[in-house]
């Protein structure tokens, strides 16, 4: 079973959850930038939630399927038809070999996944199919996918049509987003004017996001507590020895626009980072399109538990509907 990339989108990826366990190597995990949606598409077609799909970003793929196989498109809302006729997102649908899936214009959101019964079938990497371009792994040759690839696909059954999530489990974007933030280790290199500032101001996403990380746009620039450069540090205040970054940390080169660190970030670095995105809202920065306006919201640890607790929830609720 197959599939064929007739039109490659504008970054198609083949992805699945990640490749955990090599962060202290340099490796990242990787994956679904929306984890979230990710798991979904696979559990509508039948499949185990870390099988491999189709991550595409505001612009989608064609792909002519060379076998009966259910399909379900999720995450950012992008109208999609089957050989011409309108297809419905969230849902399950059965293809026909021949038949061909087509994407029109995005309307909001940034990234789509696309999951078929069976998964892609690409070869592992480090325990992953996920591809990290920029360390050649994973994907078809560690790379994104071009016109022309043939992918193949496991073998699975075909789940009824019309299996859908329901839509208040779908977590859709609300304006401004806001985005949890919990105050890190470098956090009292800030002034206090400057820590009010970060969570008071309003911010936009700028042009410069992928997967790697998101920069942000908008806020004043950054003051720092006077100290003594530590020997080993650069020479401007946002400079430390170099120090390990988390996932969804917030870097702020020079103090002035502030970077959270995703997916395909690396793991350590000479800049300080005030704090890091909760891990319940980094599905959402995946879907944030440039310009889109944000709030960062500083929240305790215990809240970030509790948000944390609360995704586990609608995701528990989700397998339940479809199971």
């Amino acid at each position: 079973m197959t599939l064929e990339i007739l039109k490659p989108g504008l970054a198609t990826t083949v992805q699945d959850l990640g490749r955990p366990g090599y962060f202290h190597l340099g490796i990242p995990e990787g994956g679904a930038m929306d984890r979230l949606a990710m798991r979904a598409a696979n559990l509508l077609v039948g499949n185990d939630e870390g099988a491999a799909g189709l991550e595409a970003v505001f612009m989608g793929p064609e792909i002519k399927f060379g076998a009966e196989m259910s399909v379900a498109v999720t995450g950012a809302e992008m109208p999609m038809t089957l050989d011409g006729e309108p297809r419905t997102a969230w849902t399950a649908f059965t293809v026909k070999p021949g038949q061909v899936l087509s994407f029109g214009f995005l309307k909001e959101g940034a990234r789509i996944y696309i999951a078929v019964s069976g998964g892609i079938d690409t070869k592992p990497a480090l325990g992953s199919r996920s591809t990290y371009a920029i360390g050649a792994l994973g994907g078809v040759e560690g790379r994104a996918v071009m016109a022309g690839d043939v992918l193949p696909v496991g073998q699975a059954m075909i789940v009824p049509e019309g299996r859908c999530v329901p839509a208040q489990l779908r977590r859709p974007l609300e304006y401004p987003v806001k985005l949890r933030v919990l105050p890190g280790l470098y956090w009292h290199r800030l002034t206090e004017k400057s820590q009010t500032a970060f969570f008071e101001d309003d911010w936009v996403v700028a042009p410069e996001a992928d997967r790697m990380g998101y920069r942000f746009r908008g806020g004043q620039p950054m003051e720092f507590v006077d100290r003594p450069q530590p020997f080993g540090a650069g020479s401007d205040p946002s400079n430390i020895v170099d120090g390990c970054y988390s996932y969804g940390s917030i870097q702020v080169p020079g103090g002035l626009e502030p970077i959270v660190l995703h997916r395909d970030a690396v793991s350590g670095g000479g800049y300080f980072t005030l704090g890091t995105v909760i891990s319940a809202d980094m599905d959402l920065i995946g879907q944030l399109q440039p310009n889109t306006q944000i709030k960062f919201v500083e929240v305790t640890m215990a809240e970030a538990l509790d948000a944390r607790a609360h995704r586990k929830e609608m995701l528990h609720e989700i397998r339940r509907v479809l199971s």
